[in-house]
């Protein structure tokens, strides 16, 4: 009787194990579509920049606004690029290993030698939550979506910086 109570134990803790792998790994992942004019590059003004591009490949889950990741060729003029914001300590977050055209390990190597360079996608595109983008020379592109100073505090329930917008009344 034990040996089947003890069986038994392991069977629920597999089953539940491989249903917890499947809802973080799978489960609130939707592809995502974006047309022209859906990205956005920062300019050191704070403009819009329209970021033209093709080859476009995106996720995101309704569980978390950092989940959103995204592939991309683009085009962008080298002279335009460098009127936007650059994010120098910008680290991409992991993505699902399906998600085979994000490697965020590959993306924080090349930022850190200089290899590409990160930018501000848009700031706040939920609160206390910035859209980076990853440019390399070569046209490759990468976005993910990264928690802002804003959003650090507030999450942590601490009083916003004076430098940003006001809290929704759900995060207060």
């Amino acid at each position: 009787m034990a040996r089947l109570l003890i069986v038994g134990m392991l069977v629920l803790a597999v089953v539940f194990g491989a249903a917890m792998y499947y809802l973080q790994v799978y489960a609130y992942y939707e592809d995502v579509t974006a047309t022209e004019g859906d990205i956005m590059l920062t300019a050191a003004d704070g403009d819009p920049i329209t970021l033209p591009f093709t080859d476009f490949t995106g996720i995101d889950a309704i569980s978390s606004p950092l989940r959103y990741r995204g592939c991309l060729t683009t085009d962008i003029d080298t002279a335009i690029l460098a009127t936007a914001m650059p994010l120098p300590f910008a680290e991409p977050r992991i993505a699902p290993r399906w998600f085979d055209c994000f490697d965020a390990r590959e993306i924080g190597a090349d930022l850190q030698s200089g290899l590409a360079t990160a930018y501000l996608g848009t700031a706040n595109v939920q609160y206390g939550i910035d859209r980076v983008i990853a440019v390399y020379p070569d046209g490759r592109a990468y976005i993910w979506h990264e928690i802002n100073a804003c959003g650090e505090a507030v999450f942590n329930r601490y009083p916003a910086p004076d430098t940003c917008p006001p809290a929704p009344e759900s995060l207060q």
